[in-house]
């Protein structure tokens, strides 16, 4: 009877564990779904506004030396914050809504790539990102290493990223930009890790909280590696780009 009943037990573990499994496997293949979509959103809006661009000098002026361009800079910024504090007052399908306006505002943002660099460099350095996300993720998701560690640290470095990023606008030093572009690689490439797991373990706590929040919690996941991804893409152009 003993023996029949520690196989009940392990058998009802085993089930439970399973179906975290299945669980923990559908959320994360919605997270990065939600992000593929994104960036392609992303990757067309950008080609498409760089080609209205090339082939119309007046919008190209509109876009890239009116004080317009300074909107187009700071709002995917500005959006992601409003995005954060409205999250939970939006339904899941707003809230997807507007994570593909944001993906659509980036890329208008980014779209001046497609003039300064070739679209061989583009594809390149875009192939080689998609290689070191890939392995960076899966080693955020398979590691038994605790990463809350990094959290700090990451965001101390994000944020002076930023605010570095902001001053070489205005003085454009070549020295700094360099600079710039090497801590944000460590940076988004430490973050890239980092979010996958803290998304794994999200979902682990939090896997009885119920459809809605899971919903939402998947976006803001797909948001967060979105941005770890695109920023990566954007430092490593700096140094791979070939410049038309």
């Amino acid at each position: 009877m003993a023996d029949y009943n520690t196989y009940r037990t392990a058998q009802g573990v085993g089930h439970r564990t399973a179906a975290v499994d299945q669980g923990l496997r559908a959320y994360m293949n919605k997270v990065y779904g939600l992000m593929a979509v994104g960036m392609g959103v992303t990757a067309a809006t950008a080609y498409g506004t760089a080609t209205a661009a090339m082939t119309n000098p007046a919008v190209a002026n509109t876009l890239y030396n009116s004080p317009l361009r300074w909107v187009i800079m700071f709002a995917p910024l500005l959006m992601v914050f409003a995005f954060g504090a409205a999250l939970n007052r939006l339904s899941v399908s707003a809230a997807t809504g507007v994570f593909y306006a944001f993906a659509a505002l980036m890329g208008v943002s980014i779209s001046s790539i497609f003039l300064v660099y070739t679209g061989v460099s583009i594809v390149q350095t875009f192939l080689v990102t998609a290689i070191a996300f890939a392995g960076l993720s899966l080693w955020g998701y398979t590691t038994k290493k605790d990463l809350s560690g990094w959290g700090t640290f990451l965001l101390m470095g994000l944020i002076g990223l930023i605010v570095a990023s902001i001053v070489n606008i205005f003085i454009a030093s070549s020295a700094m930009q360099f600079a710039i572009s090497v801590i944000g690689v460590l940076i988004f490439a430490g973050l890239t890790a980092y979010d996958t797991q803290n998304i794994k373990n999200t979902y682990l706590q939090m896997q009885g909280s119920g459809a809605d929040f899971l919903g939402k919690s998947a976006i803001m996941g797909a948001l967060k590696l979105y941005l770890d991804f695109l920023n990566l893409f954007m430092f490593l152009l700096s140094f791979m780009g070939n410049r038309e």
